[in-house]
């Protein structure tokens, strides 16, 4: 049996963290993985995504030709084409880390499932290897909800939609979060009729009702067609159609499109890993319970990213990384430090960082509030963004922020800067002094400030 220093199961976002620093130590490296190398970020998440964003916002944007003051001829489509620019760029990066790994003396790639067979040893294939550590890193799968019928009818989750060769006529969408909401507009934007069947009473639940009905609003404004407090019962396939049957408050509706996206969350890939025989423990989702440093129960074994459900993003994953490598050297980085931040890529983009509106009513503090539109920021409508608005939520009694929502032009980058102030815990008065490049969008943001009011229920 082969024995490795470390091995890591997975190469999402979090694996490629871990190599940059494990690798220069000299140990042996072991690094498995079944699937598509560079996890879902670079296969299915982020990377081709936000490929399709940048498409479908420039086709948009050509289409204001009446508002900036410019005509063109129309407007034609090429998917092959949007499909082979995403493509080349999610596959340089699977292929980089593959390659890198591969060239590295003392990583060794096996392309494999695997299985625990004992707390340090896993069945790879035909093989068994061993570990000293053990770093989980093999993320979700996407949840299917009790429809009637979707055995027997062709359907996609977000990897088989990105792999479709032709555009869809009418996408049907089950699921009203991030991830529907991204590909809503993105296929709408390419000439698709789009449908959103979404169960709660808003577009994703765990925002606040301003912000999820905005953005509802923005593509409800660009053609898609979404319903709330709607349930899909059952869908079936005549000819070439997918009729898609829903409950709504009005009563029952079928729904007749092409193609069927399934977006209604995602669960932990723990199933498969045998991690009863490793003793490993899970909560009641599923997912690898994990201490403040991503340790698990079992000495010398961690989880890192989305299957440790302690966040569900890249970013969190690669932080997943920096707090076991800072563990492991001796630092004193933890999970607990993280302030939660995370983007929806439509456009315009939302970000989000810290509490929501309704987490901070709920938290027992004195909140201050303040609201600004982008109709009332001047860069925004210079660029003619003007949808979306910034709230900014503080603490009345210790003047930091607990809060921001900023939904409009760049507010996917403007965000960042306030994880920033909140991760230094800057006061708003000092934040207030910043002195900011004019003209932006960010530079307004201090000025929000000056509007803040007390919530009161």
């Amino acid at each position: 049996m082969t024995s490795y220093d470390h091995i890591i199961l997975g190469t999402g976002q979090a694996t490629g963290t871990l190599l940059g620093r494990l690798i220069a130590t000299g140990d042996t490296i072991a690094v498995i993985e079944g699937a598509r190398v560079g996890g879902s970020c670079v296969n299915y998440g982020c990377t081709p995504t936000k490929t399709l964003v940048a498409s479908a916002r420039a086709i948009h944007q050509a289409g204001r030709g009446d508002f900036f003051g410019f005509r063109s001829g129309p407007i034609r489509l090429d998917y092959a084409r949007v499909r082979a620019r995403m493509n080349e760029i999610r596959r340089a990066g699977s292929n980089g880390l593959t390659e890198w790994m591969e060239s590295t003396d003392n990583v060794t790639l096996i392309r494999e499932w695997a299985s625990f067979a004992s707390s340090h040893i896993l069945r790879v294939g035909e093989e068994a290897i061993e570990g000293k550590r053990i770093y989980i890193n093999a993320g979700t799968y996407p949840f299917v909800p009790p429809i009637q019928g979707i055995a027997e009818v062709p359907w996609m989750d977000s990897a088989g939609l990105l792999d479709l060769e032709e555009r869809p006529g009418h996408l049907l969408i089950v699921g009203g979060g991030y991830i529907g909401m991204e590909f809503a507009q993105i296929y709408r934007r390419f000439g698709s009729e789009v449908t959103v069947v979404q169960r709660d009473a808003q577009v994703m639940p765990r925002e606040d009702a301003d912000v999820a009905g905005a953005v509802q609003e923005i593509l409800e404004g660009e053609g898609v067609r979404i319903l709330c407090k709607a349930t899909a019962r059952e869908v079936s396939r005549q000819n070439d159609r997918l009729i898609l049957r829903v409950e709504t408050e009005q009563g029952s509706e079928a729904l007749e499109g092409t193609h069927l996206l399934i977006a209604s969350g995602r669960r932990p890939n723990t199933e498969r890993l045998g991690l009863e025989a490793a003793g490993i423990q899970t909560d009641s989702r599923g997912y690898i319970e994990v201490d403040d440093y991503c340790r698990t129960n079992v000495e010398g074994v961690f989880a890192l990213g989305d299957i440790n459900g302690q966040g569900a993003f890249t970013h969190t994953s690669v932080n997943d990384a920096e707090i076991v490598l800072d563990h492991l050297f001796g630092g004193p980085r933890s999970l607990s430090d993280r302030i939660p931040v995370y983007a929806l890529f439509t456009d315009p983009p939302l970000g989000r960082v810290g509490l929501s509106e309704k987490a901070a009513r709920a938290s027992g503090k004195r909140v201050l509030k303040a609201i600004r539109p982008m109709s009332e920021i001047s860069r925004a409508k210079e660029m003619g963004e003007t949808q979306g608005f910034a709230k900014l939520l503080v603490d009345a009694d210790t003047d930091l922020i607990l809060g921001a929502a900023i939904l409009g032009p760049g507010g996917d980058e403007i965000i960042n800067m306030f994880a920033a102030i909140m991760h230094s815990r800057i006061p708003c008065r000092r934040y207030r002094e910043v002195v900011l490049v004019h003209p932006t969008v960010s530079e307004l943001m201090p000025w929000v400030l000056d509007g803040l009011e007390e919530i009161n229920d």
